[in-house]
């Protein structure tokens, strides 16, 4: 069978399949869930399916319709994600967006890839507000959360964005609550790093609404051994999630994601997580096959990165904002990191 040509036309809604299981136990709900999706252009496909499969296998499994959905776009028209596969809609955001107040049990999803910047409109701005006032569910995928902070819909609350966007999400809207998580709830809005951890987030709203027996038969069906919490960090490396041993090497690369711009001292992080310098120094030979000192040199780079790919701080206020004193030395450390200088990577990326 012929692989897909870039400008492949697909219908999410027409993927059904065939497979049942017996009725769970647990009653279910009478009122079906129903999702407005609204993609923008270069969305993430296995974010869009992380979210769809789970909900298709619930209602496949139930033998009842317990979740719907349906695909919108700005304008109504197709959208391409960013593997290039357009994707056929059923109207546009604005039509949702005055519909979905008078449907019981609705709820818009935004799914959003790179490039998110460029979608913020009048036009969107309005459709959230409106989805906001009317008090309905407003779930953020991927990028996504970047568009609700523009429409100032964040405030006080407790968000996540994707890794990638983190640093120039706290950069760009000062004062919001950025927790490094795969997915946060706070009220009527729900951000989601995206990518796979849509999944863990379509699994806890099955969980949810429908019972711990259905969403452990739908991580059966599709051979995945566990789901996870929405609070677990995106940053932690493989193998260390779970165990007595990642659990403190987690401990300790939390507080050094926390202090990029005041980077703390090897004492200071002995002292906090109660372990001795060299057994600190011994995690990270283990486990991670680098040394403290070069790891958080690392992540301090990576976002210093970020802030310059993605936003247009001055290159010294970027090294400020990540830990060094010296732009001199955080040009070199960045060279030698990256082999470009920031100036350079700027310059590019104009």
């Amino acid at each position: 069978m012929n692989a897909p040509s870039k400008h492949t036309v697909f219908n999410i809604g027409a993927c059904w399949s065939g497979a049942r299981a017996a009725q769970p136990r647990q009653p279910l709900p009478q009122v079906s869930a129903e999702f407005s999706i609204l993609l923008l252009q270069g969305f993430s496909q296995l974010c869009l399916s992380s979210l769809v499969e789970p909900l298709r296998v619930a209602n496949a499994l139930a033998g009842t319709e317990l979740f719907r959905w349906k695909l919108v776009s700005l304008d109504g028209c197709s959208v391409a994600s960013a593997s290039g596969i357009s994707v056929e809609v059923s109207g546009s955001c604005a039509e949702a967006a005055k519909t979905l107040p008078f449907e019981p049990q609705a709820a818009m999803a935004i799914c959003a890839g790179e490039g998110v910047e460029r979608h913020g409109s009048h036009e969107l701005r309005a459709c959230l507000r409106r989805l906001a006032r009317a008090q309905l569910p407003v779930y953020a995928l991927g990028t996504a959360t970047w568009l609700l902070a523009d429409a100032g819909l964040l405030g006080d609350i407790r968000c996540t964005i994707h890794w990638g966007k983190m640093a120039a999400l706290s950069e760009s809207f000062y004062d919001l609550a950025i927790d490094d998580a795969l997915f946060v709830r706070d009220g009527q809005i729900v951000t989601c790093a995206g990518e796979l951890a849509a999944f863990d987030l379509a699994i806890d709203i099955v969980q949810e609404r429908c019972g711990t027996e259905l969403a452990r038969s739908i991580c059966q069906h599709v051979t995945a051994d566990r789901w996870r919490d929405g609070a677990s960090c995106q940053s932690v490396p493989p193998g260390l999630r779970y165990g007595s041993t990642g659990k403190k090497l987690l401990r300790i690369l939390q507080l050094m994601e926390k202090n990029i711009e005041d980077p703390l001292s090897l004492e200071e992080i002995s002292s906090k997580v109660s372990l001795s310098r060299r057994q600190i120094e011994r995690l990270f030979e283990r486990h991670l096959s680098t040394t403290p000192w070069q790891h958080y040199l690392t992540l301090r780079l990576v976002k210093a990165r970020q802030l310059i790919e993605a936003t247009a701080m001055p290159i010294m206020d970027v090294a400020v904002a990540c830990g060094f004193v010296s732009s001199s030395h955080f040009s070199k450390s960045f060279r030698d990191h990256f082999k470009v200088l920031p100036s350079k990577l700027r310059s590019a990326g104009a």
